[in-house]
């Protein structure tokens, strides 16, 4: 199973360290896209918090990359499982009006492409915590296959991000928004 899911598994795991950083640096923007959500959170113990679930994001992302295994294949399907969860949410309740703050500063509204992505990954990584590899990184591995691995981890958390993160950029009303806050400026 590993051969087959460690691609994807490790990418997933990659974009919730490249997520979580911008967070722990500036998490007005998680508190901001909370709000607009219409979750009651206030500014300053809303930081804190999403600055902690920030550095447990990049915590658990490293983690899941250097010594995948069950327990942290875990914490990354529940990880994803939330960011669909919210993304649902947002989608419902008609979206937010800012950045999460996930990809840095761009505005990113949320779309279905989001969820399936986040979807997706959470189902990796839960096949990866019903069946995690024995020696991931071990002496059965070659040079070829870890870097072939590598690669393709690396190629599907760029596309992931790609789909959301700039995708939904080029959306007419992610454009006419831009326009309108450029004008403003």
């Amino acid at each position: 199973m590993w051969d087959a899911l460690a691609g994807p598994y490790l990418a997933a795991a990659g974009l919730l360290v490249l997520a979580g950083v911008p967070k722990v640096a500036d998490p007005a923007p998680l508190v901001r896209a909370l709000r607009s959500a219409g979750l009651s959170v206030r500014p300053a113990p809303g930081a804190l918090l999403v600055r902690a679930f920030a550095v447990a994001e990049v915590v658990v992302g490293a983690w899941a990359v250097v010594a995948p295994g069950r327990v942290v294949a875990v914490l990354v399907a529940a990880a994803y499982l939330v960011f669909t969860a919210f993304v649902v949410l947002v989608l419902a309740r008609g979206g937010v009006l800012g950045s999460c703050g996930c990809f840095g500063k761009p505005d990113t509204p949320p779309s279905r492409t989001h969820v399936a992505l986040t979807a997706v990954a959470a189902l990796v990584a839960a096949a990866v915590a019903g069946a995690p590899p024995a020696d991931p990184w071990g002496a059965t591995a070659g040079t070829g296959a870890l870097v072939t691995t590598a690669g393709l981890a690396v190629l599907i958390g760029f596309l992931a991000w790609m789909a959301m993160a700039v995708l939904p950029t080029t959306t007419a009303a992610a454009v006419r928004s831009a326009t309108r806050t450029r004008s403003k400026g």
